[in-house]
């Protein structure tokens, strides 16, 4: 049985275009044809990805990325928008959102973004780590990188998507060094190439979430002139 993919677009022959061709892929369509409809399928039932309108009745589609990602951190979402200005992608990628197609756009095109987006999902913890140890401590971090569970002094600590993804890309590699450009085609993927001042923002708020001082972080620390990389097993010795 195909897993289900959700379709919040407004307009019935994108909407009918998407479930033709997403049906070859061996995946199950619901769909919403507004944005209070849309969310609240989103949040009641287990999707693999959501295909989401920027703009739509009720509720707009930043407004549903952001509800759903408070609730669902780890569901994909890709957006759809006839806006192309860098803005709009800047805040949709800030909101949470995983990818975006601006319209007109090839169906040849979305069908190979969608499996790069659900290829990404189920392999991104394949590609953090070879072996396979499942959690990762260092000092008082703990990363479950199966339950995508974070604790620091065993209080449990709420990142987004984005978020525990770069932890646990870094977790799992400690002592290696990234560049921002390794890290936004890593996590987010190629097609954002341009952005990585967006790796800077998921950082800064990263490094609030789990650094007792982040002007001085423990963990994720900064190569100067390289990027990003998570601190060695023997910064964490006694």
């Amino acid at each position: 049985m195909g897993k289900k993919v959700l379709i919040i677009e407004d307009d019935p022959d994108i909407a009918d275009l998407l479930e033709l061709h997403l049906k070859d892929l061996q995946l199950s369509l619901d769909r919403a044809v507004d944005g209070e409809n849309g969310l609240q399928k989103a949040l009641d039932n287990d999707y693999e990805l959501v295909i989401l309108d920027w703009m739509l009745p009720k509720l707009n589609g930043l407004d549903v990325c952001k509800k759903i990602r408070q609730e669902k951190k780890s569901l994909p979402i890709l957006m759809l928008t006839a806006k192309s200005e860098e803005f709009d992608k800047v805040l949709g990628l800030e909101l949470g959102a995983d990818d975006f197609m601006t319209k007109p756009f090839s169906i040849r095109e979305l069908i190979a973004r969608i499996k790069a987006i659900i290829r990404r999902v189920n392999a991104v913890i394949e590609d953090q780590t070879s072996s396979d140890v499942s959690e990762l401590s260092f000092g008082d971090l703990n990363v479950n990188l199966e339950k995508r569970r974070v604790l620091l002094d065993g209080r449990n600590i709420e990142l987004t998507a984005k978020e525990f993804d770069l932890l646990a890309l870094f977790a799992a590699n400690p002592g290696k060094a990234y560049t921002r450009e390794n890290l936004l085609n890593i996590v987010w993927g190629y097609q954002f190439t341009g952005y990585e001042h967006t790796v800077n923002s998921h950082i800064n708020r990263l490094r609030a979430k789990i650094e007792k001082d982040p002007s001085q972080p423990k963990f994720i620390r900064t190569v100067w002139g390289v990027g990003y990389k998570f601190a060695d097993y023997e910064d964490f010795e006694e």
